[in-house]
C-alpha cells in the first residue's frame, strides 16, 4: 500500500469522525435509541442499520415519543408478513411519522395525558392478508380499539390480548380466524365490544362471556357446537348468536337475562323444543329472529308484551296450532314471517294484516288461504303428536293489552314448574 493511499484514508476517517461528533453534538436533546435498548426519555431515535425490516439507506428516525419509537419495529415486523395488499395501504407505512401511517391513530394515553402512542387502528375494509396478528395486536401496549373487519388475518388470537390495559373495542369480523372461543377475553375488564363473527370458530363458547361487562357480543357466523347456556343476568344490549351450530332448546332464564336486549337474533342454528313462556319478557326487543331452526308447539300468548318489536322472524320451523290475535294487537309491527311451518288457524286481527302485507302465512295448513301446503304434507305432520311441557302457561299475559284479555288471572312473572 502506498503513502499516497494510506494518507487518503487517514483523511477520510477523520472526516467522518468530525462529522459524527458534531452530529451528536447537535441532538444532544434527542437521545440515541438503538433497537433492543431501552430509553427513558419521552423522544427517541432509531438508528437503522439493524436486522430488523427498515428501509434500506442508512438514516436517523427520531420520534416524538419513545412510545412510537418502541412499536415502530413492531408495525414493520408486521407489515414484512402482509402477503396482499391491493389497496397499497402498506405504503404509508414508511418513516418516523406513525401517527400519520393508514389505520393508525394517535392519542394520548391516559396514564400519561403529555405522551403519545397508537390508540386504536382501523383496518376495516383494507383487504389485507397476513396468517397472523399475533406479534402485532398484542404487543400495542396503549391500543384502546382495534378494527380490522373486511381482511384476510388469520391463525388463532393469541392470549397475550388480556394484557392491553386499555383494549375495549375489539372488532375482527369477517376474517379467516379459526380455533376454539378466543378465551382471553374473558379476564378483559374493560371490554365493552366484541365483534367476531363471520370467522371459523368452533367448539364452545364459555358462559362467561354472557355475564361480561358487554354492551355488544356479535359472534353470529362461526361454528361454534353447543347447546345455548343457561344465563340467569347479562350487561348485552346488542347480541348475535345465528347462524351458528347451536342445539338444544331454549333455556327459559335465556329470555330474563336478555329483557334489555333490542336485538335477538337466533335464527339458523339448530334448536329444538318448545317457545317458553317467557320470551314475552323481551320488553325492549325491536327485532326478534329465530327462523330456520327446528322449534315447535304454538305461539305463546305473551308474545303481545313486546310492545316495541317491529320485525318478527319464526320462518323455517316446526309450529302449529293457532297464532294468536293478541300477537297482531302489536302496534309497532313492520314484518311478521310465520311462513313454512304447520299453523292451522289465524284469527280476525291477523286476516288483517295478512291482506295488508305485514305477516306472510304462506306454506302452513291454513284453510281459505293461498300458497298454502298440500293436504298430504299437513296429514304427516299432523299424525305424530307434539307435546311442550307447561302449557298452561302458553296463554299466559304478563302484561296489559287493551282490546285482550286473558282468561288467565295469575301471571307469573317466571312461569313455575308444574
Amino acid at each position: 500500500m502506498t503513502t499516497t493511499t494510506v494518507l487518503t484514508f487517514y483523511i477520510l476517517f477523520t472526516s467522518l469522525l468530525v462529522n459524527n461528533t458534531i452530529a451528536h453534538t447537535n441532538d444532544r436533546e434527542t437521545p440515541e435509541l438503538v433497537v433492543g435498548i431501552n430509553i427513558s426519555s419521552s423522544k427517541g431515535t432509531i438508528f437503522e442499520g439493524s436486522s430488523l425490516p427498515l428501509p434500506s439507506h442508512q438514516e436517523l428516525l427520531t420520534f416524538i415519543d419513545q412510545r412510537l419509537a418502541v412499536i415502530y419495529p413492531i408495525i414493520q415486523k408486521f407489515k414484512s408478513i402482509i402477503t396482499s395488499d391491493p389497496l397499497g395501504i402498506t405504503s404509508s407505512w414508511v418513516g418516523s411519522d406513525i401517527c400519520n401511517y393508514k389505520g393508525f391513530y394517535c392519542d394520548s394515553p391516559p396514564d400519561n395525558k403529555s405522551a403519545l402512542a397508537v390508540a386504536s387502528i382501523d383496518f376495516n375494509g383494507f383487504q389485507l392478508s397476513a396468517p397472523t396478528l399475533d406479534g402485532f395486536l398484542d404487543q400495542l401496549p396503549d391500543i384502546a380499539l382495534f378494527h380490522a373487519n373486511s381482511n384476510n388475518f388469520g391463525g388463532t388470537i393469541s392470549p397475550s390480548i388480556a394484557k392491553l390495559p386499555y383494549l375495549y373495542e375489539l372488532d375482527i369480523s369477517n376474517n379467516q380466524f379459526s380455533g376454539p372461543f378466543p378465551v382471553a377475553v374473558l379476564g378483559m375488564d374493560g371490554l365493552t365490544f366484541l365483534d367476531i363473527r363471520f370467522n371459523f370458530f368452533t367448539g364452545a363458547v364459555p358462559a362467561q362471556i354472557f355475564t361480561q361487562n358487554l354492551d355488544v357480543l356479535f359472534i353470529n357466523n362461526n361454528n361454534f357446537m353447543q347447546r345455548l347456556p343457561d344465563i340467569s343476568s347479562t350487561h348485552i344490549l346488542y347480541l348475535t348468536l345465528a347462524n351458528n351450530k347451536f342445539t338444544g332448546p331454549i333455556p327459559r332464564s335465556i329470555f330474563k337475562a336478555m329483557s334489555s336486549l333490542t336485538e335477538v337474533l337466533l335464527l339458523n342454528n339448530q334448536l329444538t323444543g318448545c317457545l317458553p313462556y317467557e320470551i314475552g319478557l323481551l320488553e325492549e326487543a325491536i327485532v326478534f329472529d329465530i327462523g330456520d331452526n327446528q322449534l315447535t308447539g304454538r305461539l305463546p300468548f305473551s308474545l303481545g308484551c313486546l310492545s316495541k318489536v317491529e320485525q318478527l322472524n319464526f320462518a323455517g320451523n316446526k309450529l302449529f296450532g293457532a297464532i294468536p290475535d293478541v300477537l297482531c294487537l302489536l302496534e309497532s309491527l313492520v314484518n311478521v314471517s310465520l311462513s313454512n311451518n304447520y299453523f292451522t288457524h289465524v284469527g280476525p286481527f291477523c286476516r288483517i294484516l295478512i291482506r295488508k302485507g305485514v305477516i306472510d302465512v304462506r306454506n302452513n295448513c291454513i284453510p281459505g288461504l293461498p300458497f298454502q301446503r298440500n293436504v298430504t304434507d299437513c296429514a304427516i305432520f299432523f299424525a305424530h303428536p307434539r307435546f311442550c311441557p307447561r302449557m298452561w302457561s302458553y296463554t299466559c299475559i304478563p302484561c296489559e293489552i287493551p282490546g285482550f284479555s286473558s282468561s288467565n288471572s295469575y301471571v307469573p312473572q317466571v312461569a313455575p314448574s308444574p
